[in-house]
Parts: structure tokens; sequence; C-alpha cells
């Protein structure tokens, strides 16, 4: 698996890519923290999406499947996005990785989270985890 951090982001990806086909899919992987304030952000929107989300217990992190492809230009700090490259993560009913588990399995969500709505969700949720933590 390789990880990107570009400095080129790309916004969108067409439809054509989605996770559960030929072409795979990536993750984006972010603390615990923000990841489940940016799934209740994406859950309250207008539009339904998010895309099946992976909770790893061990490591404190949510892993966000996004289009293949979306790693070439990823750049958002505090976030990875590693290219599965077709190995590795599948979306299967059972989590591809030990210690993990779907918080919002595939079949319940759409086929992967659009990036630029991603992007703009986990950034929305670190400024609200900044404002709370500051109130403190």
């Amino acid at each position: 698996m390789e990880t990107s951090q570009s400095k080129d982001p790309r916004t969108s990806h067409p439809a054509s890519s989605s996770a559960g086909g030929d072409a795979g899919c990536d993750l984006v992987t972010v603390p615990a923290r923000q990841g489940l304030e940016a799934v209740d952000i994406l859950r309250r929107g207008a539009v339904d999406a998010v895309g099946p989300v992976l909770h790893d217990d061990g490591c404190g992190t949510l892993g966000f499947v996004v289009p293949a492809g979306t790693a070439a230009g990823w750049d958002l700090p505090g976030s990875t996005c590693t290219e599965t490259d077709g190995r590795g993560l599948r979306l299967a009913p059972e989590p591809p990785v030990a210690g993990s588990d779907w918080l919002l399995p595939p079949g319940e969500a759409d086929l992967a989270t659009d990036p630029a709505v991603l992007r703009r969700a986990l950034g929305e949720a670190a400024r609200l985890i900044e404002a709370a933590d500051s109130r403190r």
C-alpha cells in the first residue's frame, strides 16, 4: 500500500470509480474523534453522502472508504489517504483488518464517500473540536 500527501488535491471523481468495483478503493484515515464528528456532519447533511467507515479500536482511528484514485491528490493535514490499488481492502461484511470493525458497514451506506464532501466535513469537524477544547 502507498500513502500520498500530494500538494495537487483532486476534489471530484467520476461516479464510475465505485468502491465496490474492480478498481478497488482508497482509504482516508483520521483520528477517531475527528472522524466521528465528520460522520455526524455528513449524516446531518442535505444529501446522505457517507460511504462505509472502518473503526480501528487499537489505533483510535476511523477510515473512510473513498473512490480509487483519491490518494493521488489527497493533502489534508492530520489525515492520510492510502491507495489500496485493488490490494487488501475490499468491501465485504467482515472488516478487512483484524482489530477493526465497520462503523458504517457496506450495504448500509453509499459505495464511497465523495472526497470533496469528506474534506469539508473533516475541516468542519476539526474547527468544532478546536472550539470545544478551547472552552475547557
